[in-house]
């Protein structure tokens, strides 16, 4: 190997290893979990609306839904249309315009994103309304079903998308998740009821919240959709790493652990869904074949590239376009302060009355 190449792949490791361990510090100091918002055991389960209720209306208005939502390529052309939801704390820029976006682009596929309230830290509820006006314009426009790709809190949205408004359902051809949060995390006990205060997106996703109680009621897939759930056995935001899987419903499913196909993939929670080339094998096998992806039809070869394809750790871009996320994570883990605009409650935000038999006349 000559000296130039050598070099570049140490310059590259090193990069790497940086924005790793920056991105991770950052995501260590704004995730917990809301030990204080778990449901009381004591009170009684409360009956979630059925499965084909027709969805209530969208509160946002759909001029800001518009103009929220972003484009590229030609709908109906090329490969299938995905949607990339992206993580709490991040916009997509932040998460995806430096690897996924210009893949695809690369591959002529049709992609969308929409930048949520308050860098992803807002309501995932007002975020879903966000998912529910994508999914049924990207479906509309291209007149075929659309995959939904997403890391951490947007691997999981997606679903409360399709939970509460199951006309969604059809135009959905699977859903993605990258580490998802789908019973939220154990991890960090930091958010505590009428002790500290956390923006809703935090508190919605602590282990036994009532959203995630709600997001999983009564079936967690549904026929017609096929679900690739990925995780990592190193990751420290959501933990444990194996209650990022699914198992109820009626929907297609594979719970795949990154080290049963690459033994020695080292990547944590945000490399996952941002670098990690075992990750892209897996995507790509859920959006180019029927079903949900297959370990064993992964090569052996995909194991021994540290990037996905279109990673560049020597270009400035990729290095800085994700830190651009950090002043706004940083500023969220110091009470009272929100830079990212997200308030700063004391509780988790109420589950809203559609997700309930009675809409809330208890």
């Amino acid at each position: 190997m000559q000296q130039a190449t050598v070099e570049t792949v140490v310059l590259g490791r090193r990069l790497a290893t940086l924005l790793a361990l920056v991105l991770t510090t950052a995501a260590l100091l704004v995730t917990g979990t809301a030990t204080g918002a778990l449901a009381d055991p004591a009170s009684p389960t409360p009956a979630y609306a059925p499965l084909d209720r027709p969805g209530p209306a969208l509160d946002v208005p759909t001029a800001t839904l518009r103009a929220a939502m972003q484009c590229h390529g030609t709908p109906g052309k090329g490969p299938r249309a995905v949607f990339l939801n992206p993580a709490t704390s991040v916009t997509p820029d932040e998460n995806y315009s430096w690897n996924w976006e210009p893949l695809f682009d690369g591959q002529g596929r049709y992609w969308c994103t929409m930048t949520m309230p308050f860098h992803t830290f807002g309501d995932i509820q007002t975020a879903a309304e966000y998912i529910v006006y994508a999914i049924r314009t990207m479906y509309h426009s291209t007149g075929g079903k659309v995959a939904i790709l997403g890391h951490s809190q947007g691997g999981m949205s997606g679903r409360w998308a399709l939970r509460f408004w199951p006309d969604l359902r059809h135009m959905v051809s699977e859903v993605i998740g990258m580490a998802p949060s789908n019973h939220g995390t154990k991890s960090l006990a930091t958010c505590i009821v009428g002790v500290t205060r956390c923006v809703p997106a935090v508190w919605q996703q602590a282990y036994g919240s009532q959203f995630i109680q709600a997001l999983n009621s009564r079936a967690e897939t549904f026929r017609g959709i096929d679900y690739t759930n990925i995780y990592t056995a190193f990751d420290e935001v959501v933990t444990p790493p194996k209650s990022a899987g699914l198992t109820t419903g009626q929907g297609r499913i594979s719970n795949i652990k990154v080290q049963s196909v690459c033994p020695l993939d080292p990547y944590e929670h945000v490399l996952m869904g941002t670098v990690s080339n075992t990750v892209y094998s897996l995507v790509m096998d859920a959006l180019t074949h029927p079903g949900p992806a297959d370990a064993d039809r992964v090569p052996a070869s995909a194991c021994s590239r540290l990037y996905m394809p279109g990673i560049d750790p020597t270009d400035i871009d990729t290095l800085t376009t994700p830190l651009m996320a950090l002043p706004t994570l940083v500023s969220t883990a110091v009470p009272d302060i929100t830079f990212s605009g997200a308030p700063l409650l004391p509780r988790e935000p109420k589950v809203r009355c559609y997700a309930f038999v009675d809409r809330c006349r208890r």
